[in-house]
C-alpha cells in the first residue's frame, strides 16, 4: 500500500470522529431552538460544554463500533454502497449502545430527542464524510497523485485488454498503466526493471507453471505486489484477497499481513518502544558514551551503511567498538578505504560464516570498550534513533550491508520486504550464532506471519537474551 493510501485511511478515524462530534452539537442546537422548544419544553438544563464532554467518551465507543463494522478497512477496492449500509448499521449500533446506558443509568432529563437526533445527523455526516473522502481521492488520482504503476502480463484479446482499456478510462482508480507484455521472459525482466512498478497483474491462463512462478518470484524480489486473474489458479496462499476489476476476478498475493492499519500500529509500536528503551538506557549511554572518548577518542557515532526497505540504502547508528584506523565506510574519508582492504584480508582468513555475510573470528579491532559493549548489545543502542528515524524497525529482518546484499539470491531479497529490525525471531533464537540460511528461514517465517503480538514477544525476549553467553568477535 501506498503512502497516499495509508495517509488516507488513517485520515478517515479523525475525520469520522470530529463528524459524530459534530452531529453531536448539531442536536444539542436543534433541540435548544425556538421550534423545538415550542414543540416541547426543555425538562432538564445542560451546558454546551457539559453536553460536549458526554458526548466525546460517546464519539469513541462509536469509532470502536464503526472499527469492527469493518469501516476501517484498507481495501482500496471496496464499494461505495456495501459501505454506506455499514455506515448505518454501525450508527445504528452505537445508537443501541447509548440507549442501553440510558436505561441502565435511568437518566431523569429527557435525552431522547438529543439521542435520536444525533443519530440521525451521524448517518447524514459520517455518510458525507464518506463520500467527499472518495472525491476528495478520486481526485488525487486523476491528477497522478498516489496511482500505482502497474504492468500487465498476459495474451493481446484476452482479459490483459479489458483491464488495461477499463483503467485508461477511468483514472480515478488509481492505476498508470506502465507497460503491457504478452509472456514474463528475459525480454519482460528487462523492461520490468526501468519502470519503478508497484503492482503486476498476471492474466495469461495459458502461461506454464514455470513461467508464472518466476513472475511471483521476481515480484517478491524486488517487491512488487503480485496479482493474477482468477482462472490461473484456485489457490496460492493463505495471504491472498479477491476483488473484482473490469468485472474479471483478480487475486492478489500478499507477501505479508503487514499492511495498512497494521502498518499504522507497527509504528506507534515502533516509535513508543523507542522512547521507553531510549529514556531506560539514556544513563548507559552516556556513559558508553564517556568511555570510548576516553580510550579512543571521536567520533562516538560510527555511522554503518545498511540495506533497508525495498533495497534503499541508509546508515544504521552504533557505538563505535573498533579503533578508527580500522573502522571502513566514506564517514573515515581514505583511512576507511584502507580499513576496507584489511577487513578483506581478515574475512578470508578468519571469516567463520558461510555465505553472502561474514563474522571475523578474534577480531584484532575491537577495542576493550568495544568487546564489552559488543557483549551486552550496548553499541546497537543508538540504533533506537534510527527507528523513530524511520529507517528501522525495533523487530525485524537484520540489516545488512550493501555487499552483502549483492550476493543474495533472489529468495534471499524476500527480506527487504521489512524494515530491518534492531531485533528479531532470528537474533533471539540464536543471534550471531545461526548459519546465514536459518536466519533467512526465521526471518520469511516472521514476515509471513507477523503480528502485533509477535513484535511484543520478541521485543519482551530480547533483553533475557541478552544474559546468555555470547561470543564476540
Amino acid at each position: 500500500m501506498k503512502r497516499s493510501e495509508l495517509f488516507i485511511t488513517a485520515l478517515q478515524l479523525p475525520v469520522d470522529f470530529l463528524l459524530l462530534l459534530l452531529a453531536a452539537v448539531s442536536a444539542y442546537y436543534l433541540r435548544f431552538s425556538g421550534w423545538a422548544v415550542a414543540w416541547k419544553q426543555i425538562l432538564f438544563n445542560i451546558s454546551l460544554g457539559d453536553y460536549i464532554s458526554l458526548a466525546l467518551p460517546i464519539a469513541g465507543v462509536w469509532i470502536v463500533i464503526f472499527a469492527f463494522a469493518g469501516l476501517y478497512s484498507t481495501d482500496p477496492n471496496r464499494k461505495l454502497l456495501p459501505e454506506l449500509q455499514k455506515v448505518v448499521f454501525a450508527c445504528s449500533s452505537g445508537l443501541a449502545v447509548v440507549a442501553l446506558y440510558i436505561m441502565f443509568r435511568q437518566e431523569v432529563f429527557d435525552s431522547r430527542f438529543l439521542v435520536a437526533a444525533s443519530w440521525l445527523f451521524a448517518i447524514v455526516y459520517v455518510v458525507a464524510g464518506r463520500i467527499m473522502m472518495r472525491l476528495f481521492k478520486r481526485k488525487l488520482y486523476k491528477a497522478g497523485i498516489g496511482s500505482r504503476r502497474i504492468a500487465v502480463i498476459g495474451h493481446h484479446g484476452t482479459a490483459s485488454e479489458e483491464i488495461i482499456n477499463f483503467l485508461k478510462e477511468h483514472k480515478e482508480m488509481g492505476y498508470i498503466i506502465a507497460g503491457q507484455f504478452v509472456h514474463f521472459d528475459n525480454y519482460t525482466v528487462e523492461k520490468l526493471n526501468e519502470l519503478q512498478l508497484d503492482e503486476v497483474i498476471f492474466t495469461n491462463p495459458r502461461a506454464h507453471e514455470s513461467e508464472t512462478l518466476s513472475a511471483i518470484k521476481y515480484c517478491n524480489e524486488h517487491q512488487i505486489v503480485f496479482k493474477y486473474s482468477a482462472d490461473l489458479f484456485d489457490t496460492f496462499s493463505s495471504n491472498m484477497r479477491v476483488s473484482p476489476l473490469a468485472g474479471i476476478p483478480i487475486v492478489e498475493l500478499r507477501s505479508t499481513p503487514l499492511e495498512g492499519w497494521a502498518r499504522i500500529l507497527k509504528r506507534i509500536f515502533d516509535i513508543l518502544a523507542s522512547v521507553f528503551v531510549i529514556i531506560i538506557t539514556g544513563p548507559i549511554m552516556i556513559l558508553t558514551t564517556l568511555f570510548i572518548l576516553f580510550e579512543t577518542g571521536f567520533p562516538v557515532i560510527y555511522k554503518n551503511e545498511r540495506v533497508g526497505l525495498k533495497s534503499k540504502n541508509f546508515f544504521t547508528l552504533k557505538f563505535r567498538s573498533m579503533y578508527k584506523k580500522d573502522c571502513t565506510g566514506r564517514q573515515f574519508g581514505e583511512e576507511g578505504a584502507h580499513a576496507e582492504e584489511r577487513e578483506r584480508e581478515l574475512i578470508r582468513e578468519q571469516s567463520i560464516k558461510d555465505g553472502p555475510i561474514y563474522k571475523i573470528a578474534n577480531d584484532p579491532r575491537v577495542t576493550k570498550v568495544g568487546r564489552f559493549i559488543r557483549r551486552w548489545s550496548i553499541d546497537e543502542l543508538p540504533q533506537f534513533f534510527n527507528v523513530l528515524a524511520g529507517n528501522m524497525s525495533v523487530v525485524g529482518p537484520r540489516p545488512h550491508q550493501p555487499r552483502e546484499v549483492d550476493k543474495y539470491n533472489s529468495q534471499h531479497k524476500y527480506v527487504l520486504s521489512l524494515k530491518p529490525g534492531i531485533t528479531g525471531l532470528a537474533q533471539i533464537s540464536g543471534r550471531s550464532d545461526l548459519s546465514f540460511e536459518e536466519e533467512i528461514k526465521l526471518d520469511i517465517f516472521y514476515i509471513e506471519k507477523w503480528s502485533l503480538w509477535i513484535d511484543l514477544v520478541i521485543f519482551i525476549k530480547t533483553p533475557f537474551v541478552l544474559f546468555k553467553k555470547r561470543k564476540v568477535a
